[in-house]
This record gives structure tokens, sequence and C-alpha cells, in this order.
């Protein structure tokens, strides 16, 4: 599920290619995430990362997780260790 999920949290990214040739990519539902790279590809790359971190920083405190395409990474109740 979890890959599912950024899979398509990927497809909504935007691109630009910058004045210098390098490339900025950004995905709007998730704040902040951003990335850069020398090539489209390494752009992509940088932008999944950027994503992958988001998330685990999100879910580490419990911060609302946009909803994707149906899929809902958000925690219904308190897990009790």
């Amino acid at each position: 599920m979890l890959t599912q999920y950024i899979e398509r949290a990927m497809s909504k990214a935007e691109y630009e290619k910058l004045e210098d040739g390098s490339y900025c990519g950004k995905i709007s539902a998730f704040s902040g995430t951003i990335a850069f790279g020398s090539t489209l590809y390494e752009c992509q790359k940088e932008l999944h990362f950027a994503l992958e971190d988001w998330l685990i920083n999100g879910l580490r405190h419990r911060d609302k997780i946009p909803v994707i395409e149906g899929i809902n990474l958000n925690l219904k109740e308190a897990i009790v260790a």
C-alpha cells in the first residue's frame, strides 16, 4: 500500500526546467516537498526521496497525511506500545 501511495503521489509531481538547464520538482499536496536535479531523472529521484522523508516525518509526528486516490495513511486510533 505504501509503494502504491508513493507512486500515485509521484504521478502528481510538477517539474520545471530552470534557466540553467537543471530541473525543479514539487508535489503541491505535500507542503515543502521540493527537489532539484541536473537532469529530469535526477530531479525525479530526489523528489522521491524527499517525499519518503516527508511521509516518515509526518507519520512519526501524526501529522495529517493527504489522501491520494483513495489511499489513506492516517492512523485511525492511537497505537499503544
